[in-house]
């Protein structure tokens, strides 16, 4: 119960500080990319460090790092067939889900 206390604190201060970078930025676009996933991503990684040491943690690293990989794969397959054909969004993202857990495994 207090790693998730620990977890839910630093997460939203880290939430807040890249909330904070992200209204700095220009264009104001940019503000969504800063809000949740980096700082989620740096408390769980903190606490992990913390909890079970540095050899887990590079192994969570590692994961993430796959997960955005094939995330942008799958992004990119999704936005340019949006695109280039008119298909609505919600069968085109169900469609591609495969390319992103094939990318992620893969990895």
């Amino acid at each position: 119960m207090i790693q998730i206390a620990v977890r839910f604190l630093v997460g939203g201060a880290v939430v807040s500080i890249f909330a904070i970078i992200g209204d700095l930025l220009k264009p104001k676009s940019f503000a969504g990319l800063f809000g949740a996933a980096p700082s989620v991503a740096l408390a769980t990684l903190g606490l992990t460090v913390a909890t079970e040491g540095t050899l887990y943690a590079a192994t969570e690293a590692r994961s993430m790092m796959g997960g955005a990989i094939a995330f942008f794969a799958y992004a990119s397959c999704v936005s340019w067939v949006m695109m280039r054909y008119e298909i609505e969004a919600v069968w085109i993202t169900v469609c591609a889900l495969p390319l992103w857990l094939g990318i992620v495994f893969a990895l």
